[in-house]
């Protein structure tokens, strides 16, 4: 187990980042949007695609993105954004899914 979470590392960083940098770039209602709804999905999926086809699929990815990104609703948001963290985890599920079905053992 500590071996996989250690393989994951880079991809939980990524989305940590993701998380946690982009909403700093929040200035008002417009631009929130646009990397709620646009870039912070677009990216986690990218990086969840990424993983797919590295590593297959792995249900540990989608699980973190949503543990990740509850104290983001503290912290840059409201108790309103809580269901962005399970939207989250099924953005990153089905990145995993479809980079897993382009993952070849070596």
């Amino acid at each position: 187990m500590k071996k996989r979470l250690i393989a994951l590392a880079p991809y939980f960083i990524a989305l940590g980042l993701n998380f946690y940098l982009l909403p700093l770039l929040m200035r008002d209602t417009g631009t929130a949007m646009v990397l709620m709804l646009c870039v912070m999905p677009a990216a986690a999926f990218v990086t969840a695609v990424d993983c797919g086809v590295r590593r297959g699929f792995t249900p540990l990815l989608p699980l973190g993105a949503a543990v990740l990104f509850l104290p983001t609703v503290f912290i840059h948001y409201n108790a309103t954004a809580w269901v962005y963290s399970a939207a989250y985890g099924i953005v990153v599920l089905a990145g995993v899914g479809l980079g897993g079905l382009f993952y070849r053992k070596r």
